[in-house]
């Protein structure tokens, strides 16, 4: 058999989990034990180091590692950048080695490793997801990141992206390591931001001067794609330089001749909040959902 096949079907059925296989559980059929696919191979640390830089992880994050192996993903979040951390792993004798590396380098404090379903463990707590799985466990994982997720929060898969997602940043580089495993040398590692959802249309709440009639936005979203139109009155104008960014949106648009209103605002529970400046000067801004 390939290594690199046994490798990532271990890592799918060690997240799918303990009575888990993806399609049955999706099906409904009656929960199935975990295929041993062969012996695992762990990450090489110059993927690990790739993943945690370009998530810039750091103190404030609580990093989830879906198929953590031998934990050096957490392990090193923890050790090196001062991040929290929670390994979810099928293979016990791979908990346990997580578990005592931790003790042994003193951050146990800081890091859990379970033996647990990751499509049944709760990961909303994570500010940064990591993911070396099967394609179609990635994909199959998609609904759920998606649901749980807070917008901002950062998801990197190691060679198979996620399909209809958007990544932000993609690396590939030369990684030697992965030769032996996969005959391959090299290394794919995708950057993901989840979006707030914003797509729909807005009613604005903005100074007089610059609402003097009934302001909204519509916007369209696909992932962290958005553009779309605002209406002053009764005259429609697009939108310009428009950024979605976790929960974090800016976009600009004429108010009149020579005049423009740029808004920079966070979107959180059905309303849009910030600052709008227009000749230069700052001013409250909001706007919440329509229907």
């Amino acid at each position: 058999m390939n290594p690199n096949r046994r490798r990532i079907v271990r890592l799918a059925t060690a997240t799918a989990g303990l009575p888990l296989l993806a399609s049955a559980a999706r099906a409904g059929e009656v929960d199935k034990a975990p295929i041993n696919a062969g012996p695992y191979v762990p990450s090489p640390d110059g993927v690990v180091a790739e993943m945690l830089d370009m998530a810039q992880v750091g103190p404030a994050d609580f990093v989830i590692d879906m198929g953590s192996g031998d934990g050096r993903i957490v392990l090193s979040a923890a050790k090196l950048r001062g991040a929290r951390g929670l390994g979810i792993e099928i293979q016990p004798d791979l908990v346990a080695l997580s578990q005592e590396a931790a003790r042994r380098q003193g951050i146990a404090d800081k890091v859990n490793f379970v033996r647990q379903d990751l499509f049944r463990t709760d990961v909303s707590k994570a500010t940064v997801i990591t993911l070396y799985l099967l394609p179609d466990t990635v994909n199959l994982l998609a609904p759920k990141l998606q649901g749980e997720l807070r917008p901002g929060t950062r998801v990197l898969s190691h060679d198979y992206p996620l399909a209809g997602w958007l990544p932000e940043a993609h690396r590939e580089f030369e990684q030697p390591e992965k030769k032996s495993a996969t005959g391959i040398p090299k290394a794919v590692v995708y950057l993901y931001r989840v979006p707030a959802q914003v797509g729909g249309r807005w009613r604005v709440v903005a100074p007089a001067d610059l609402a003097r009639q009934p302001t909204s936005l519509a916007l369209r979203q696909q992932w962290q794609k958005l553009d779309g139109m605002a209406t002053l009155g009764g005259r429609e104008v697009a939108l310009q330089d428009v950024v979605l960014s976790g929960e974090a949106v800016s976009l600009s648009f004429p108010v009149a001749r020579g005049r423009i209103a740029k808004v920079d605002a966070r979107a959180s529970a059905g309303s849009l909040e910030g600052t709008v400046t227009m000749d230069g000067q700052a001013r409250p801004w909001r706007a919440t959902r329509e229907g």
